[in-house]
């Protein structure tokens, strides 16, 4: 079965303190090959059939009412994965 993979972020301008945090830790442990460290969400829908054009966008609209918050996040992707 097909799967669709959304990928939601907090948005850019918004301070994202888990991201901090393991920046943090990151730190405390010497690993210093990183600039920053930003936490977001991963949704997979598994489709029944095949993913149409309809069900893609159904997907997107779907990630952007109900899988994330349009306040303080954004949908960076709505992909494929098979």
């Amino acid at each position: 079965m097909p799967t669709i993979v959304v990928d939601v972020m907090p948005k850019a301008e918004l301070l994202d303190p888990q991201g901090k945090a393991v920046a943090g830790a990151l730190a405390r442990l010497g690993i210093d090959h990183f600039g920053g460290v930003r936490i977001g969400k991963r949704f997979e829908l598994t489709v029944d059939g095949e993913v149409t054009d309809e069900v893609l966008a159904t997907a997107r609209q779907v990630a952007d009412d109900i899988l994330s918050n349009s306040v303080i996040e954004d949908v960076v992707s709505v992909e494929v994965v098979e």
